[in-house]
């Protein structure tokens, strides 16, 4: 009976440094869902020949993400959960090297993956809800829809948008896995 009880201490320790591997994995991840959210935003412009009313010739009208404050936010939001992800990936890893931090670290993920998710998911409803009125319009407000004209800067909004949502959920599994791992060790 007195072995069996290093033997299940050992399997726990082995099952709370693998969560620790799934967090790095999520980390890095996360790192990769954000930095290709604000390169393929960053890269979205488009420059196309557009007739204006009263005008009896085209016009070459250029649309690039800085042309809207949302996607400016976007940009910037994502850029500050990629650089999160880099440091809280160096961090779990610390901890996989040196596991007496873990439960405070583990409590400082906890509450800034949720931080994050909140601002990952603001930034992507703000570009979803603007890439929306692009693609169909409004025409209670009288915006038309612009998709029709720059077909790649669309395509680049919604695949920034939708990687973003990829980010968004990664957030929501790690601050599921801190928690959970939080209480592991809080209970022992």
């Amino acid at each position: 009976m007195a072995s069996e009880a290093p033997a299940k201490y050992e399997d726990q320790r082995a099952v709370r440094e693998n969560y620790f591997g799934i967090d790095v994995g999520l980390r890095v991840l996360l790192f990769a869902a954000t930095l290709v959210s604000v390169i393929v935003m960053a890269t979205a412009k488009q420059t196309e020949l557009v007739s204006a009313p009263g005008i009896p010739f085209r016009v070459s009208v250029k649309a690039k993400f800085t042309d809207s404050p949302a996607f400016i936010y976007f940009v910037a939001a994502l850029s500050v959960a990629c650089l999160y992800s880099i440091i809280t990936m160096l961090a779990s890893l610390s901890v996989v090297s040196k596991p007496a931090s873990a439960k405070r670290l583990l409590l400082y993920f906890a509450f800034w993956d949720v931080v994050m998710l909140g601002i990952v998911a603001s930034a992507t409803g703000a570009s979803g809800g603007v890439a929306y009125i692009g693609l169909k319009g409004n025409d209670h407000s009288r915006w038309t829809k612009i998709c029709n004209v720059y077909d790649k800067y669309c395509r680049h909004i919604g695949s920034a948008t939708g990687v973003s949502l990829l980010a968004a959920v990664l957030l929501v599994l790690l601050s599921m896995l801190s928690s959970y791992s939080l209480y592991l060790r809080i209970r022992d």
